[in-house]
């Protein structure tokens, strides 16, 4: 069980509950069989590590307290493989844990999503939505971003909202791309939630540890240059565990959640802040990538590079949805 299958294995529940008269509809038959529901990282000071509400989603439709929803459903969900516990907490919300992610999964779950961005990327979304008329800078920027992050996960235009929030730059910021180039400009319009206005300063032009644009994407130039000096070491990445990793382990396997999450509340900044914690994790890994000294390539190393070959992936990805580039030196 990966976090990307909670959401549908939370559906199955759902229905199969209803199947068996556990949770009879009394609404919205539509409300009671919801086709996706939100999994998201518990918050800080949470119980478990994931957590969604959909008993509040269902309660409505079924004719009972959101709690009384949360135990049906928590009692089949705990029956789950690959669910370790299941608690709900306060009103009704269903909190999970899972079993640590696997090197081997979180790099095929990558090249997976590298495969949906790519086909996302060469279609029309990639360029402007049909009509930008009357849209300032940033506001064009979010609805772009956020429009490749619906048709990720299925979407269309059509289900782009049509009053987006947006707060428009200060009066004082409406020379940002010449100041700054585009993509650090569009980094920090999208970096903080769409009804914030952002604040721009010298610091996105320092190539350092304090600026968050430049350690996502210097993560990405790390990850290829890895690459290029174990070829010439002679060996490439090959599947296999890795245990020396559990910061980047979760961080690659939390993706799929985020993409989804930044989706579904249209919120771009969301995916940035995933991109900041996958970044710093893989920066903090790359240090045991490669054979130090004397030490011969094993199988262990070869491993890790698969793993940070595929962080640099996602983060690339990640990036491309943002509507940034991902050097591969920098």
């Amino acid at each position: 069980m990966t976090p990307a299958d909670l959401s549908p294995c939370v559906v199955r529940a759902v229905r199969c509950a209803v199947a068996d008269g556990e949770l009879a509809g009394e609404g919205d038959a539509e409300g009671l069989l919801p086709q996706r529901v939100v999994v998201e990282r518990t918050r800080p000071g949470g119980v478990g590590e994931y957590a969604t509400p959909v008993a509040f989603q269902v309660a409505k439709a079924a004719g009972l307290p959101p709690r009384d929803v949360a135990d049906v459903l928590a009692r089949r969900l705990a029956a789950e493989p690959g669910i370790d516990r299941v608690e709900v907490t306060g009103a009704g919300f269903l909190n999970f844990v899972l079993p640590a992610p696997t090197a081997p999964s979180v790099v095929l779950d990558a090249i997976l999503y590298d495969v949906a961005i790519r086909d996302v990327r060469g279609g029309a979304v990639f360029a402007a939505p049909a009509d930008e008329t009357g849209l300032g800078l940033r506001e064009r920027v979010v609805r772009r971003s956020v429009l490749r992050l619906v048709c990720l996960q299925g979407g269309t235009e059509r289900d782009l909202p049509e009053n987006l929030a947006v707060a428009p730059l200060a009066e004082r910021d409406s020379d940002v791309v010449a100041r700054y180039g585009a993509e650090a400009a569009h980094w920090r319009m999208l970096a903080v939630p769409a009804r914030e206005t952002p604040v721009f300063s010298e610091g996105l032009l320092l190539q350092g540890e304090a600026n968050e644009f430049f350690r996502v994407r210097y993560a990405h130039a790390r990850s290829r240059a890895l690459l290029r000096n174990a070829d010439e070491l002679g060996f490439h990445p090959e599947q296999g565990d890795v245990s020396d990793a559990p910061a980047l382990l979760r961080a690659l396997a939390d993706h799929p959640l985020a993409l989804e999450a930044a989706a579904h509340h249209r919120a771009p900044e969301r995916l940035a802040r995933h991109l900041v914690e996958l970044a710093d994790a893989l920066l903090d890994f790359q240090y045991r990538v490669l054979p130090q000294g004397d030490e011969k390539p094993s199988a262990a190393h070869r491993a890790r590079l698969a793993l940070a070959e595929a962080a640099g992936t996602v983060l690339a990805g990640g990036l491309a949805l943002l509507g940034i580039d991902a050097p591969e030196r920098l």
